[in-house]
Parts: structure tokens; sequence; C-alpha cells
């Protein structure tokens, strides 16, 4: 019965949380934007890439794992000036298995407040299970049979769609804005004759900015992400200080659910690493689990040259 009351037990606190864990959440969002907004592909004006892993209530007991590889670049398509992305997401959360991949495109309109990236993605989301079930007594101490509730599946399944999201992100001189929905078409997931589920629509609202401090070495980087599936919602509020623009170090707040400590450094290759520890503030915290989070990034920006504070390992 241990593995049913664990499963049970994530199904319900993930229940609770405010978007269902429908969608992943990151810790280190303010450097992984397209994963919610493709309208963030190619803003960087470079080829850039980022490989995140997640290990959410680390210790628990079939706890989610999430394991992301994304990559966008600017550029010139039929003539306009573009982005295009490419998101790949393996999440695991208890018996689920789910697994994103999405093509993203951007179209950049430049306005006097800054560059508007008008974003759509396509892609498919596969998701699986494979439940270990154990069948529990009922109240007069007879075994129930298994699969009498139509609506678990028995045994190893999996279903794809097809998904769609939308997004605006406006970058500014020392500002970004976003908006975006995810799963705009709500995907239907149905494995054979059981009942049909399917993937809420996502609503995100981001924002940043950077102060430059009385150091010039010195600049204060607050962000915020909100997230929402129109049932419940939830706020992360982000700082950063950053040093000579490549020492970080931070702080982060998840409404209702983790505070955390946020650091990374970019290496003299434009090679960018970067780790979060959350402290569960919500009511799992009081069993001691903590999540995890580290990324390595790069960005080769093809127009650097060689008088830029570092050199690309392009021109080493």
């Amino acid at each position: 019965m241990r593995k049913t009351f664990y499963f049970l037990l994530i199904f319900f606190l993930v229940n609770l949380a405010a978007l269902g864990q429908q969608d992943p959440q990151y810790t280190n969002n303010m450097f992984y934007k397209l994963g919610v907004n493709p309208g963030f592909a190619g803003s960087d004006d470079a080829v850039s890439g980022i490989i995140l892993n997640r290990y959410q209530w680390t210790g628990f007991p079939g706890a989610s794992k999430t394991l992301v590889f994304s990559a966008d670049a600017a550029v010139d398509l039929f003539g306009l000036p573009s982005g295009i992305g490419l998101n790949i997401v393996s999440d695991e959360i208890g018996f689920d298995q789910n697994v994103l991949v999405n093509f993203n495109y951007s179209y950049k309109a430049r306005l006097s407040i800054g560059t508007l990236g008008i974003g759509v993605y396509a892609g498919v989301f596969n998701k699986g299970t494979n439940g270990e079930w154990e069948v529990p007594e009922d109240d007069e101490g007879i075994f129930t049979q298994p699969g009498s509730d139509a609506g678990i599946p028995q045994g190893e399944v999996s279903q794809v769609a097809f998904d769609a999201g939308l997004g605006l992100y406006l970058l500014g001189p020392d500002y970004y804005l976003g908006a975006s929905v995810t799963h705009v078409n709500e995907p239907a997931i149905k494995y054979a004759d059981l009942a049909e589920t399917f993937l809420a629509r996502h609503y995100y609202l981001m924002g940043g900015y950077n102060i430059r401090l009385s150091d010039p070495l010195f600049e204060l980087r607050p962000s915020f992400l909100v997230k929402s599936d129109m049932a419940g919602w939830t706020v992360d509020l982000n700082t950063n200080l950053v040093y000579n623009d490549r020492i970080w170090g931070g702080l982060s707040y998840r409404l209702q659910d983790a505070v955390s400590l946020l650091m990374g450094i970019e290496l003299m290759n434009g090679l960018k690493i970067g780790y979060s520890f959350d402290l569960v503030t919500s009511a799992i915290g009081r069993y001691g689990y903590g999540s995890h989070e580290i990324f390595l990034g790069y960005s080769l920006d093809l127009d650097r040259n060689r008088n830029k504070k570092y050199k690309s390992v392009r021109f080493l």
C-alpha cells in the first residue's frame, strides 16, 4: 500500500498547487523564457541554447524530475527579422512520463520603445503512464477487482496530442515584458476507452528590469512571472545582483510554495552555469524536502567582435 499512498499523496499535493503541474515550473525562469513564451525566440540576437535539470522535492518518492533542452536563434526568414526556437522537455511525476517537443517562430517588429516578438509554437505532447497499481481492500476486507475504476489505465499506456501556443515579448534597452498562452488548443488525452482528459490553457505574464547601481560593475535585475490556468494562480518574484555582467546571486519567492537561492557565473568562453535551491514553505516542507535546479547555457553572438568583454569560442 506504500506506493499507492505516495502516489495519492503526490496527486493531492500537486492538485493543491495553483497550476496542477500540467506545465513544469522553473525557478530559473528568467533564464528560460522560451519554455513559456514563443515570442522570446531570437530576442538575444544570437544562437543560444540551454540544458536545464530540475529535481523537485528531492528524496520524496515519485517527486517531479524535469529535463529541458532548448535552443533559439535570430534569423532573417523570407526577408523578415525573425526568431526560431526548439523546446524538448521531459517531465516525470509519480507514474507519469510526459514529453513535449515544439517548434517556435517569432516575428520581430521594431518599435520606438523596443523590439516586439510576436510568436507561435506548434508541436506534440506525449503523455504516458505506467502505474504499479495495488488493489486495496474494501470496508469488508474484500479485494476489489483490478480495473474497476474506468478512469485509471492499467499497465503502460501513452497518448500523443498536437499542442500549440501564442506569445508576445517586448524587449527594451533595460526591460522586458511578455504575455503568452500555452496549450491554446487544449489538447485532448484519451487512453483507449478510458475517460478523456485535456491539457488546460495556461496563461503567463512576465517582466523584468535592469537597475544600474552607483558602482557600474553592479546591476540589480528584479523580475516576475505570473502563472494561471484560470482555476488558480501563482507568482514568482525574483531579484538577482549581477557583478560585471558575469556573476550573479539572488533570491526568489514563489507564492505559498518556496523561497529560493539563485547563483551562477558566465565563464570567459561564454558558457553560463546556474544553480538554485528551493526551500519549500508549503505543507510538504515540514518533511524537509527541497528542490534543486541546475542549468548550462551558451550564447553565440555571430556579430561579436574582438573588442567586446570576452571572445566567443568561435574566435579562440
